[in-house]
């Protein structure tokens, strides 16, 4: 276990509170004991890195154009009809 040595002040509305201290009484542990697990649970940025990844090398190869300058274009209309 590391130090606790962080204070942190959570307001929560009515109904995640009783959800957050019903799964702490249904676990047997204290409500800061379940913050710390969910916390616990989200992903490090080597794992967004590794899960991006992932998705690239598993996406279907795609026609590309031969002139640099047309891919440029097509990059940047996406770009724009993106934003």
């Amino acid at each position: 276990m590391h130090n606790l040595d962080r204070r942190v002040q959570l307001l929560l509305d009515e109904p995640r509170y009783r959800k957050l201290t019903g799964e702490a009484k249904r676990r047997r542990l204290s409500v800061a004991a379940v913050i710390r697990e969910a916390i616990d649970q989200l992903p490090a940025d080597a794992d967004r890195r590794r899960a991006a990844i992932s998705e690239v090398l598993a996406a279907e190869p795609m026609a590309l154009p031969s002139d640099p300058a047309e891919l440029r274009r097509e990059i940047d209309a996406a770009h724009d009809h993106a934003g």
